[in-house]
């Protein structure tokens, strides 16, 4: 196996074009959206990270927190390409997160798990929220 040399940076802009492929292989990016807000979603959030192949310079995965940097905090957007998965890089970049909010003193951190994926934060720290259930506001959807 090719070992990955990898630098996960965190960043005030970055390239819209890569963030929006990120966002495609996330699922979460629709044609009808406009690559403008990249700029204003990196800047809105509280911390954005991307994690850089220092190999070739390819931007390979990207994630973000949201927070008001004074109680809680939410880990959202977490994608790595394909092609690099199952090498421990997004567990990297998840503890680079967490560490981001723990070091500003958020103490809560929380994140909603694609389904079948809780296994993957559980070695971080994250365990299931029981008795609460992740709401999407969709009027209009």
């Amino acid at each position: 196996m090719k070992k990955h040399h990898i630098e996960i940076k965190f960043v005030d802009e970055w390239s819209e074009d890569e963030i929006v492929k990120l966002y495609k292989v996330g699922g979460w990016w629709k044609d009808s959206y406009d690559p403008s807000g990249i700029m204003p979603l990196i800047k809105g959030s509280f911390a954005f990270a991307v994690v850089i192949d220092k190999n070739s310079g390819k931007t390979i995965g990207m994630g973000r927190i949201i927070s008001d940097g004074a109680s809680d905090a939410y880990i959202q957007d977490l994608v790595v390409l394909p092609e690099y998965r199952g090498k421990g890089i997004g567990k990297q970049l998840v503890d680079a997160l967490l560490e981001k909010c723990l070091s500003k003193e958020l103490l809560w951190v929380g994140l909603i798990a694609e389904p079948g994926q809780e296994g993957f934060y559980l070695p971080s720290g994250f365990k299931k929220m029981r008795n609460y259930v992740p709401m999407k506001y969709e009027k209009g959807e």
